[in-house]
This record gives C-alpha cells, structure tokens and sequence, in this order.
C-alpha cells in the first residue's frame, strides 16, 4: 500500500513582494494569493483526495480551504505544521538583516541549521515535528489515498531533506525554492519515502 502525501507552500502573502521572513507572524494571502488558492481548489476538485490537512496559520488555512471544499472533504488543522520561528529575524527582509545582523545572516547563509536565527526554533526539531505528523498519518489510518497538506516554504525544505536523506544543512541549496501552490508529491509505501514531483505547476503554463 502506498500514501500519496501533496505538500504544498501556501499562496503568496503579503509580505511576498518585500520577501520578508514569515515565520510565526499570521499574515493573510496577497490578492495573487488568493488566485493561486483557487488554482489549486480547481485541481483539488479532481485529484481524488482523501484528506486535505493545513497548518494553523491563516495563510495555509485560506489556501487550504477551497480545496477542502472542493475535495468534499472537511479541512483538517495541525499545529505541528506551523513554520519554523525565525527568531531575531522574524519579519525582517535579507537587506534589513545585512545592515543589522550582518554576522548573524553570514553564520546562517553558511549554515542554516547549525547557526539558525538566535531566538527561533532549532531547524532539526521542525522537520522532527513535521516527520511526526507524517508518521502519524498511517498511525491514523491513512495507510494509503491522497492527501493534501497545506503548509511552509522551509519546514516543507526540511522535511524533504530529513525524509531523502539529504543533510539538513542543504534544505537551501538543494531546495533553494519552493513555489507557491504547487505540488510536491512524496509517496510513502512500507515506510520508506520517494520524491516523485517537485515544484509541479497545478495549472500547466501557469507559474505559481
């Protein structure tokens, strides 16, 4: 039996086009946002889904919701799917950090695990929490469908690193970006997971 699990980045806040660090800060969706929310709630209406999961912050639970309803399915909140805290740097842009933090954002652009945000939350326990939701999935019954999780750009980064193997140091490296609603389809079968899409368009020709 195999567990198709869709994680997905919100859509765009407003805090996209200043590319602010939005970590704990429950901002709302852009109006772009909310365009590529409907995209994703059209696709949902044919995916088949068995369950649509989204973090508590509003910016996943407005992108998750037209999709729950669509789906037919009703719209399940976790809070383990919240982002990663950033800290000092929350809310802060990188140009920001350049002229306030410059040692600090040296030491995390080397390494953003080892030297994370002083004040946030440690990189390792975020993807722990987000595996523990994923395990907990089978544990609940999910042995096997289509399940859609509505969550963050960087637990999401984490996540693919802690589950593939890739030392979680790299999540920026080797997942440098995720787009906004689009699919990012792992398959879990006995336990052992596979990447099967990354960063796939819900509306082909259309970018996220």
């Amino acid at each position: 039996m195999s567990l198709h699990v869709f994680l997905v980045r919100h859509g765009e806040s407003v805090w996209h086009e200043e590319n602010r660090y939005a970590g704990v800060t429950d901002i709302d969706l852009s109006e772009h946002g909310r365009a590529q929310a409907e995209r994703l709630a059209s696709w949902a209406d044919r995916a088949d889904l068995t369950a649509v999961w989204s973090s508590p912050m509003r910016r996943c639970r407005r992108t998750a919701e037209g999709s729950a309803a669509r789906a037919g399915l009703p719209l399940a909140v976790d809070p383990r799917l919240r982002e990663v805290d950033f800290g000092i740097a929350e809310g802060m842009t990188r140009a920001e950090m350049r002229e306030r933090l410059p040692g600090t954002l040296k030491a995390f652009e080397a390494d953003p695990v080892g030297s994370h945000f002083p004040e946030g939350e440690d990189p390792v326990a975020a993807a722990e929490r987000y595996a523990g939701f994923l395990a907990g999935l089978r544990a609940a019954g999910h042995q096997e469908g289509r399940v859609l999780v509505v969550a963050h750009s960087t637990a999401i980064r984490l996540t693919l690193c802690r589950l593939l193997g890739v030392p979680l140091r790299d999540y920026r490296r080797v997942f440098p970006r995720l787009a906004n609603c689009a699919l990012n389809e792992l398959i879990l079968r006995d336990g052992t997971p596979s990447l099967l899409a990354l960063n796939q368009h819900v509306t082909p020709g259309v970018p996220e």
